[in-house]
Formats: C-alpha cells, sequence, structure tokens
C-alpha cells in the first residue's frame, strides 16, 4: 500500500544521490530480480547489505553480478561511490559512508548480533546522503535495519519496506513498521517492479 509523499516526481528523482538495501534471510532472490530490472547505468551508487552465511557473503558480488547489466563489485575502505555501481558489503567489517561519500570499513562490535550490521550502513548514510538518500528494508529474522531507517526518515530521505504479508520472513519489515510509517510499504511484485524505475 502507498503512503505518504510520490518519489516518482521528476524533482524528486533528480535529488536522488544515492540507495542502500539492506535484508537478511529471503532478501537475496528479492534484490537479484530488482537488479535485473536496472539499466547499465543507473543514475545513482546502489550499497547493498544481506545478512549471509560469511562464505557467502564473500561471494555476493559474484552472485548478484550473474544476471545484473549493472556492474557489482565488493565496497572497500576508502573507496568513493560511483553513479552506476552496485557495491555490496565485505563480510565481516561494519560498512559505513562517510561525510566524503567513501566507504569505511570497521571492526567495531556486531550490531544486534550482526557484522556488517543494516543499521550502522544506513545510520551512517543519512549523515553522509540526507534527504538525497533511497533506503530499501526487506525481508529477515531480525530488528537489524530497522532504527537506521527510521533515522533515515526523519531526515527526509525516501524509505521503502517490503510488505511483511509478502516476505519471506517478516521480522525485519514488521520491527521497522513499529517505528514508523515509511514512504512506501510494497508488497515484492511491486518493489520489483517500481524499485528500478526510482533508481534509473
Amino acid at each position: 500500500m502507498m503512503s505518504g509523499r510520490d518519489p516518482l516526481m521528476p524533482d524528486r528523482r533528480q535529488a536522488l544521490a544515492a540507495a542502500v538495501i539492506g535484508g537478511s534471510a529471503g532478501a537475496l532472490d528479492v534484490v537479484r530480480s530488482v537488479l535485473a530490472g536496472l539499466p547499465a547505468r543507473p543514475a545513482v551508487p546502489i550499497v547493498v547489505l544481506l545478512h549471509l552465511p560469511e562464505r557467502s557473503q564473500d561471494r555476493m558480488a559474484e552472485l548478484l553480478d550473474h544476471g545484473s547489466q549493472v556492474p557489482v563489485k565488493q565496497a572497500e575502505d576508502k573507496e568513493p561511490l560511483q553513479a552506476g555501481q552496485v557495491y555490496v558489503a565485505p563480510p565481516a567489517y561494519h560498512l559505513l559512508i562517510e561525510s566524503t561519500r567513501s566507504f569505511a570499513l570497521s571492526l567495531d562490535a556486531p550490531v544486534h548480533y550482526s557484522r556488517p550490521a543494516i543499521d550502522v550502513l544506513f545510520e551512517s548514510a543519512s549523515d553522509a546522503y540526507g534527504a538525497t538518500l533511497l533506503a530499501v528494508l526487506l525481508s529477515g529474522a531480525s530488528q537489524d535495519g530497522a532504527a537506521g531507517l527510521q533515522e533515515i526518515h526523519a531526515a527526509g530521505g525516501i524509505t521503502i519496506v517490503q510488505d511483511p504479508d509478502s516476505a519471506e520472513v517478516p521480522t525485519m519489515p514488521r520491527a521497522a513498521l513499529s517505528l514508523f510509517s515509511p514512504t512506501f510499504t510494497w508488497p515484492t511484485a511491486e518493489l520489483v517492479a517500481r524499485l528500478p524505475q526510482l533508481l534509473s
């Protein structure tokens, strides 16, 4: 169900500077479907953080690159974010975005038992991009990402939550919806269809 402002308005689309996507169990296939719908050069950098076993997380760039027109790579410390690129969080490190809009890796303690943690990425991205950020929280089995997404929303960014009724594991989306009302709550099919439009 849609609520709030419509980020498909041309002036809102032009204002976007970056996108962050977080999820856990049940989110990988959704991300792959979204990336498959993107053109070869999306208008903004896209950063993906999914909780996966460390061995799988180390291969996530390879997994997501297959079937995507957009190049996908693992984020590196001090690397500037560039439009038209998908970045994935490396295993065992928190991934942050600095005020210079470059990445930083951290070995700080896990958050919600996770490192990398979605909250850490989302909160740092909000500090770096403010109202020009778009953030998506997908299926998952923890509360990670909910507080960070709320911070992005409070800063004026576009926030999208996968409808818990369509999520393979609804815990993560429900945690976000218990805190605030995002810009959009989209079922999986609508998310996969509309998110590429926002990022193109």
